[in-house]
């Protein structure tokens, strides 16, 4: 690989990673937060709250201003406007300042987050797509895993401000590897209509791609929503036991990006698919009927080992069927239908949990492994329809074919 390459890729993966560290880095600082500026947990909530809708509210406006200005140019001006936002966050005199500082800062996140995918295939090879896509995903999955121990060391050392700020040396390393090496933006070729792009036939393929994303998501975050209670109330673990559990599942995500993405460029992306999400079905089917910690391990284990394969497959085969003026467009589709699998997970898996195991903070362990195994069999169902939406989606080919 050239040095212009690994820059690019470098630049890239820092967007990623900078993108998912800002959600969970905040988090760690709430209760620095309430006593800073003497407001009730409600109100410092909108510090994650705020980042994460100026998200999912601009990031396919951020995908399709990309397409049409060169997602190059956008993604450093995303750059930029994250690392001036990690600035005034840091330097925030009130809490309605630093909650407009996040929006800012979520706003250059969308971009950040949209360019990345966007600009995979301007940046490498189509052979080499799946393993660039897998280790994106371990970024975001890295990004996720470290914000609370990162974050944690900041608080402690230098106070809630440093865990923004640091976000600006970071952001700034990334425009300069940016402008140093990616590709300068082509420019746009129009159909013959005007528009940027045509529909196409493979819109179907499209939907159904992200339809699956956001099942999958949807079912990952029934993870986060359901393991803390799991963990604690069911099998009685301490807190500091709690974190190492919970952070299993970002770990294995980050060690299996990349290869998930090499075998997807090895053996196809219908393969890995269904191959993906045949693991996430085994996992949820685990959690649905077993107990202890040693069983909830291993079926977390198996389930995101799977949620990689089908990452690294599923946005590969989204990815590599659209054409270059829609790139951007879609990478924001496939971001957003990702957060709202996130936001529908934590919802609606979460009502299962909560029918299933009412008064959850007086529960008897029992009845809180009934309402996890209750929450994973609903998770199994809506694997085993994204599975059946992958089938038909490849059906049209032979799905152990080596193809995108």
């Amino acid at each position: 690989m050239s040095t212009h390459s690994r820059g690019s890729l470098i630049s890239l993966c820092l967007s990623m990673l900078l993108a998912s560290l800002g959600t969970s880095i905040a988090n760690v600082g709430l209760p620095s937060l309430t006593r800073a500026f003497d407001a009730s947990f409600h109100a410092v909530q909108w510090v994650v709250l705020a980042y994460l809708l100026a998200i999912t509210a601009v990031i396919v406006s951020a995908g399709r201003l990309g397409d049409r200005f060169g997602r190059r140019r956008l993604l450093l001006a995303g750059l930029l406007l994250f690392a001036v936002a990690c600035g005034l966050c840091g330097l925030a005199p009130s809490l309605a300042w630093l909650v407009a500082a996040r929006v800012l800062q979520g706003l250059g996140a969308a971009v950040m987050m949209a360019m990345a995918l966007g600009m995979v295939a301007d940046t490498v090879s189509k052979e080499r797509t799946g393993r660039v896509m897998g280790l994106l995903g371990t970024m975001s999955a890295v990004g996720t895993a470290m914000g609370p121990s990162v974050g944690g060391v900041l608080l402690s050392m230098w106070g809630w401000r440093a865990i923004f700020l640091i976000g600006m040396p970071l952001g700034g390393v990334a425009v300069a590897l940016g402008y140093r090496y990616l590709p300068i933006d082509r420019p746009r070729v129009a159909s013959r209509d005007g528009s940027s792009f045509r529909a196409s036939l493979k819109d179907a393929s499209l939907l159904t791609g992200l339809a699956m994303s956001a099942l999958v998501a949807a079912v990952i975050m029934a993870t986060f929503v359901v393991g803390p209670f799991y963990l604690s109330r069911g099998l009685g673990l301490d807190p500091e036991w709690m974190g190492l559990a919970m952070a299993v599942g970002p770990c294995v995500a980050a060690i299996s990006g990349v290869p998930a993405g090499r075998l997807t460029d090895r053996l196809g992306s219908p393969r890995m698919t269904l191959a993906g999400l045949g693991l996430m079905a085994c996992g949820a089917l685990l959690l649905s009927c077993t107990s202890g910690l040693f069983a909830y391990l291993s079926a977390l284990v198996i389930l995101t080992t799977g949620y990689s394969l089908f990452q690294a497959a599923n946005n590969t085969a989204v990815m590599s069927d659209v054409e270059a003026a829609r790139r951007g467009t879609v990478s924001g589709l496939l971001n957003l239908s990702r957060n709202l699998g996130l936001i529908v997970g934590a919802w609606a898996l979460g009502a299962v949990f909560a029918w299933a195991s009412p008064d959850v903070t007086r529960a008897l362990p029992r009845s809180v492994a009934y309402g996890m195994h209750a929450t994973f069999g609903v998770a199994l169902a809506l694997i085993l329809l994204a599975w059946v939406m992958a089938w038909r989606r490849f059906s049209a080919f032979n799905p152990l074919q080596n193809t995108h």
